[in-house]
């Protein structure tokens, strides 16, 4: 892929840069040995290799979502400062 200067333009009004002259032709040449890089990723022979979205075989880790304790307001109010009518009571943080 050929790396223009309207290229570079585009791309650096998308990122908001304003960009010199010479940034300008050295964000083209790295640009350009960059997408030249990924060229070389056509070379691989992919036959046959199923697309993946991880490179590890990994699973769904979640655990089921399953109640374990009851809620004790009690017990769960015992760590609070202060508390009124069942409820934490906390500093006022807004005027």
């Amino acid at each position: 892929m050929n790396i223009t200067d309207e290229t570079i333009e585009y791309v650096a009004a998308l990122a908001k840069l304003e960009l010199s002259s010479e940034e300008k032709e050295k964000a083209k040449k790295d640009l350009g040995s960059i997408l030249s890089y990924i060229d070389t990723m056509n070379e691989l022979n992919t036959d046959n290799i199923e697309p993946m979205s991880h490179v590890f075989p990994i699973k769904n880790v979640f655990r089921e979502d399953i109640v374990t304790n009851e809620s004790n307001r009690d017990t769960l109010l015992s760590n609070a400062p202060k508390q009124k009518d069942g409820c934490f009571i906390v500093p006022k943080t807004i005027e």
